[in-house]
């Protein structure tokens, strides 16, 4: 099942950093094919988002990962699914200095085995491995996001009973 993203939605999307906390660190959006499968994002070390020791801030080296696979999700999973952030965990690995980028990559066997989980389960939490890499390609740092999936029929009826 291919999803393409619609036109306004795309341009929405390719605007996502303007959005405040990415646009305070300098996080850029550097591609976004239009099927929202791969989004790489990059950030330049700035003033903004330098830390006392003169790196990279550890806060802005994770919202560099924070929205994208679960907007990426959203739209690739549909409409009669429910996708929310559920965790997320940092691990540092070396100081970032410079431009540091991340790429994040969705493929077509991921939704297909989050589909067929939801056939059979209430919800299903994929957790996705992020590496923040700086020029040489070492890393930086990385993020292991755990993404609550659900389709919505379901997720429904799980908050309806719990509001009882």
């Amino acid at each position: 099942m291919t999803v393409q993203t619609s036109g306004w939605r795309l341009r929405v999307m390719r605007r996502l950093h303007w959005w405040p906390p990415l646009l305070g660190a300098g996080i850029r959006v550097k591609r976004m094919d239009a099927d929202l499968r791969a989004i790489d994002v990059e950030m330049r070390l700035t003033w903004r988002n330098r830390n006392v020791m003169g790196v990279h801030f550890g806060g802005s080296l994770y919202a560099m990962t924070d929205p994208f696979y679960m907007l990426m999700l959203m739209e690739n999973l549909g409409r009669e699914y429910v996708v929310w952030d559920k965790a997320a965990t940092i691990r540092y690995k070396r100081p970032g200095r410079g431009t540091v980028r991340v790429e994040f990559r969705l493929t077509e066997d991921q939704l297909a085995d989050i589909r067929a989980t939801l056939e059979t389960q209430d919800k299903v939490e994929p957790v996705f491995l992020i590496e923040v890499k700086d020029d040489a390609g070492a890393v930086v740092a990385e993020v292991d996001k755990t993404i609550y999936c659900a389709k919505k029929s379901v997720h429904a009826a799980r908050m309806a009973e719990r509001a009882q």
